[in-house]
C-alpha cells in the first residue's frame, strides 16, 4: 500500500495533529489541471494536498483539501460500524501518553482504552474535524 487519503477542511490543523502523533510532513502542493481530473473523475478539480510519512518511512497519509469542486458528502460523524473507509490505526509506544498529548489537539476518546488479551491496548479517538483513528500499543508479551 502506498498511502491512505483523508479529505479535510483545514490542512494546517490536521497536519499539526498528525505531527504530534509522530508523522512528518513530506511535502505539500496544489494539484490542478486536466490530468488530475482524469485520475479522480472530477473535472476542473483544484486540490491542496499534504503528504505525511510515518516514522519508519513505510506508510503515508495523504491529506486533501478540495478547493474545487467542494466536498459533497460528510462522513466524519459516522459511527464505527458505517460502511466504507472509516479509520486507520497507528502503533504507538505509550497509548496513555499519546492520548494525553493528542487531547491537547482536540482529540476525544470514542469509548475507552481497553486491553485485548496479553497482546495490545487499543482505543479509537476522534481528532480534528472528527477524523477517526485507532491507536494500538503492543504489550511486552509479544
Amino acid at each position: 500500500m502506498d498511502n491512505v487519503g483523508i479529505v479535510v477542511e483545514s490542512l494546517d490543523e490536521v497536519i499539526s495533529f498528525f505531527t504530534e502523533l509522530g508523522l512528518k510532513l513530506e511535502g505539500r502542493a496544489t494539484l490542478e489541471g486536466e490530468w488530475s481530473g482524469r485520475v479522480t473523475g472530477l473535472n476542473g478539480q483544484r486540490v491542496e494536498i499534504a503528504m505525511m510519512v510515518t516514522p519508519d518511512g513505510h506508510s503515508r497519509l495523504e491529506l486533501s483539501r478540495y478547493l474545487t469542486p467542494p466536498p459533497v458528502v460528510d462522513h466524519r460523524n459516522a459511527p464505527v460500524n458505517a460502511l466504507g473507509y472509516l479509520r486507520t490505526m497507528f502503533t504507538v509506544e505509550d497509548i496513555d501518553d499519546t492520548v494525553s498529548r493528542l487531547q491537547e489537539y482536540g482529540a476525544e476518546l470514542v469509548g475507552e482504552v481497553v486491553q485485548y488479551e496479553d497482546s495490545y491496548r487499543l482505543c479509537y479517538i476522534r481528532g480534528p474535524e472528527q477524523i477517526l483513528i485507532g491507536l494500538a500499543e503492543e504489550l511486552n508479551g509479544n
